[in-house]
């Protein structure tokens, strides 16, 4: 009995590892390709495919003898993604950094124009919390998480468009305000090149903050961590202890979203 079930958990892991194989294949994989990369012989991968095959994870493509997945993969992959809860995700990673920096913790999610407070914790060292809260609309070019969802935007035209929409409302909050959009282009490429993004006292005087971006597995950049603190505190921790807390979380994210390290996070 326990010979049976130890066969039967072998071929589960072997069809698995087909599957793995096959990812990397989108217009199909030989079987004799299979068996070179999966280390078992023909037989037994031409089984295991036979099996996947009849519960619609494969097919055969147009190639005699290849395999490639089916979109049942996808529908299964995209069911783990929506049942995964963000915050459940990112909360144990931020609890943790609040804990070792000791500042304000904010975590946000992109909507269309604005940025979303979704989680926050207050500092644990010193007085000074923020004026930010759960469920706040910041707009984006005011902000060190707005700035990383700017920088990260995909259509090439939009920030031009944002500009011209959004004229009315940026406006300087402080002097180091960014308020024109060929500055603002500076700074984006900044934080593409650096990886990070800051608000120098932009949008509040006294209060800076750092952000990361978090990818997913895309490599999109939906939701953003940031470290809030005062001058002060900044140049007493120092810039590059608070970065490198905040990159290591971010990372530790991303990679639970599905993102792959070797896409190079920026840095």
């Amino acid at each position: 009995m326990a010979e049976g079930k130890h066969s039967g958990n072998q071929s589960l892991i072997r069809g698995l590892q087909l599957l793995d194989i096959l990812s990397n294949f989108p217009n199909g994989c030989p079987l004799s390709k299979l068996t070179e990369l999966s280390s078992l012989n023909k037989s037994t991968v031409h089984r295991l495919l036979q099996g996947l095959q009849s519960e619609g994870f494969i097919k055969p493509t147009n190639s005699m003898g290849s395999y490639r997945l089916t979109t049942k993969c996808l529908s299964l992959g995209q069911k783990t993604l929506s049942s995964m809860n963000i915050i459940h995700i990112a909360s144990p990673h931020l609890e943790t950094l609040n804990l070792i920096l000791g500042e304000t913790i904010n975590f946000s999610r992109r909507e269309g124009d604005h940025s979303i407070m979704i989680y926050k914790l207050e500092p644990t060292n010193g007085m000074m919390k923020t004026r930010a809260y759960i469920g706040q609309h910041m707009e984006l070019y005011c902000s060190a998480m707005g700035k990383l969802f700017l920088a990260h935007e995909t259509d090439k035209r939009y920030l031009d468009e944002y500009w011209v929409e959004k004229k009315a409302i940026i406006k300087p909050l402080t002097n180091n305000t960014i308020t024109t959009v060929e500055n603002m282009k500076i700074e984006l490429a900044d934080v593409i090149r650096t990886g990070f993004a800051m608000d120098r006292e932009e949008n509040e005087m006294g209060v800076v903050c750092i952000a990361c971006p978090i990818f997913d597995l895309n490599n999109s950049v939906n939701y953003a961590i940031s470290v809030s603190t005062s001058i002060h505190r900044l140049n007493q921790i120092g810039k590059t202890t608070i970065l490198t807390e905040l990159r290591k979380t971010s990372q530790a994210i991303s990679e639970e979203l599905g993102w792959q390290p070797d896409e190079k996070m920026v840095g």
